[in-house]
């Protein structure tokens, strides 16, 4: 396994300072690609019709089908059909595409190991020398590159804080937290309060998956996770882990979340809905929070305000590593009939001037060198960023697929105490030794 889809280096951080579950039905990913046919030609005087499929909401899909509207003026024989799919359904629904050998011309992902099994089914098309790979930042083309080739362009970076409620922080005098301990200290005061600690909806189980990676994190370090997808060093049954889901269960048998968020839909906004209200006081999501706040509760705006995961005693993790990824990653399917227009269609979405319009109004960290940012949130996770020490990519879209969908399962069985800490590492350690190859 490359070492590009565990961990993003350091030295990438400081670039971007100076410069501002389904399984799939793609087969797991092998060390060498595949030859790629030539796209089918389109066919003389036939007009150009594209399809783009992507997950964006509220500020940000406005300026990426504000962009699209543009590219329709400047390429007045191509017509774009943008179809804009719930974050939760779409990985299933763009498998079956894929594995039905329909999917749309552009397609939205995450980059990493789950976009390289398309790559290995020979499915995307190879942008090499079709886009300028120096307009990104290292962080964030790294994660669309392949053997050396590039299968993806990247928009946009997400980064995980904690957020917070700043009217009931300030009303019951807390400060956000800078050690777990202090953390359990504003849980048991929010108890107290009839106020839900943490905000949770975990029905498709990623945003619980965020949680369990900070605490992987704070305790074993910023290399544990790269070590067991290495199969060099600690493993996934390692203490850490253990120790880290058992900290989960002490947090949720302590009324740390609100009732029944297994079976909650993030998607449905029921947790933000909980933040909106002041029935729960925190939430640990992505960068996209943002946007949803401005779109569903943009009163809430001034209430919202966030901090670091903080550090955990005797842990080996630092309040400045990060959990994050790149999101979206745009590619082209290899049976477009338009490859040309598709990659046109991808430079006028990855634009500086695009990116500058997500920082300015969608609080967006551009994966574009070169964005000056002015908007509070969009300056703080720069901020965050530029000092990270490490930045941990999200598990299910750096592991293989199949054991990516374990990490979730496992994950969510832990935060609903229907599996032990113990079991659910083992599992996990026991697929690893099937999947990843040394």
């Amino acid at each position: 396994m490359k070492k590009w889809i565990a961990m993003l280096c350091v030295c990438a951080l400081f670039v971007i300072s100076a410069c501002s579950g389904t399984k799939t039905a793609a087969p797991a990913a092998p060390d060498s690609q595949p030859t790629q046919p030539a796209p089918a030609p389109a066919a003389a005087g036939e007009k150009k019709k594209l399809s783009l499929w992507y997950i964006e909401t509220g500020k940000r899909k406005e300026l990426i089908e504000a962009t699209i509207q543009q590219f329709m003026k400047d390429h007045p024989d191509v017509e774009v059909e943008a179809v804009q799919i719930p974050n939760d359904p779409y990985k299933t629904k763009l498998t079956v595409a894929m594995g039905g050998g329909n999917p749309p011309d552009i397609f939205h992902s995450w980059g990493g190991g789950w976009l390289k099994q398309f790559v290995s089914a020979n499915q995307v098309l190879d942008l090499t020398g079709k886009i300028s790979t120096d307009s990104f930042i290292p962080a964030g083309i790294s994660s669309a590159t392949f053997d050396n080739k590039v299968y993806g362009a990247p928009v946009a970076l997400s980064l995980v804080p904690v957020y917070y409620n700043k009217e009931i922080f300030a009303k019951y005098n807390l400060q956000p937290p800078q050690t777990y301990d202090e953390l359990m200290t504003i849980v048991e005061k929010l108890k107290k309060e009839n106020i839900i600690p943490f905000a949770l909806a975990n029905k498709t189980k990623w945003p619980a998956a965020l949680l369990f990676m900070y605490y992987a994190n704070r305790l074993g370090g910023s290399e544990i996770f790269n070590e067991a997808f290495e199969r060099k060093g600690r493993t996934f049954d390692d203490e850490s882990y253990v120790k880290a889901g058992a900290m989960i269960q002490e947090l949720v048998k302590a009324g740390g979340f609100n009732p029944g968020f297994n079976g909650i839909q993030y998607d449905a906004g029921n947790s933000r809905q909980l933040m909106y209200t002041g029935k729960a006081a925190m939430e640990v999501q992505t960068s996209s929070y943002i946007n949803n706040v401005r779109t569903e509760a943009p009163d809430f705006e001034k209430k919202l305000g966030m901090f670091p995961f903080p550090t955990i005693n005797g842990g080996k993790g630092k309040i400045t590593d990060v959990v994050g990824g790149v999101s979206p990653v745009l590619s082209v399917s290899s049976k477009t009939k338009y490859p040309n227009e598709s990659v046109e269609l991808i430079k006028a979405l990855t634009s500086k001037e695009l990116g500058q319009k997500l920082a300015d109004q969608a609080g967006t960290i551009s994966a574009q060198k070169g964005i000056t940012y002015t908007d509070a949130f969009a300056k703080q996770l720069n901020d965050m960023l530029s000092s990270a020490t490490s930045l941990q990519t999200f598990y299910d879209q750096t592991l293989p697929s199949e054991l990516a969908e374990l990490h979730k399962d496992t994950t969510q069985n832990i935060f609903g105490q229907t599996m032990t800490p113990v079991e659910a590492a083992k599992q996990m350690e026991a697929k690893a030794k099937e999947v990843l190859k040394k």
